[in-house]
Formats: structure tokens, C-alpha cells, sequence
């Protein structure tokens, strides 16, 4: 039976309102298991250094083309 199939979704659902898991779930014990849940609300971005090292690119390629447009005339 395929898991995208009405019946199996239909067999899933009730199997999982039978053994209602929300009522069993404790949440995470540990400090390691809450920062690492703490993490999962974390939306991923941009790494600061790559940002910064593609900026300074951007920097050193303008002074050359404004060294170049002004040693041209």
C-alpha cells in the first residue's frame, strides 16, 4: 500500500488517534536535548563571514574599475 494512498492516510489516522502519542510526550529532559530542540525554531541565514568576504570582493572590484575609469582619461 502506498503512503500517499487515501486508505493508508485513513489507517494512519486512526491509529494515531487510538494511541493518542501528544498525552506521552514529555518534551526534552536534558539541557543538551532542550538546545537541541531549542534549535529546530531556528530559521537558517546567511553566515555572516561568507556575506562579508563576498562584500570586501565587491569593495576591491569597485576601487579597480574606479582606478581604471580614472586613469583612463
Amino acid at each position: 500500500m502506498k503512503k500517499s494512498s487515501v486508505k493508508f492516510k485513513k489507517m494512519q489516522r486512526e491509529r494515531i488517534l487510538k494511541t493518542e502519542p501528544w498525552l506521552k510526550s514529555t518534551g526534552a529532559k536534558t539541557d543538551e536535548g532542550k538546545n537541541s530542540s531549542k534549535m529546530n525554531a531556528l530559521k537558517p541565514r546567511y553566515d555572516l563571514d561568507d556575506l562579508l568576504d563576498q562584500v570586501n570582493e565587491y569593495v576591491k572590484q569597485m576601487k579597480e574599475i574606479n582606478h581604471r575609469i580614472n586613469t583612463a582619461y
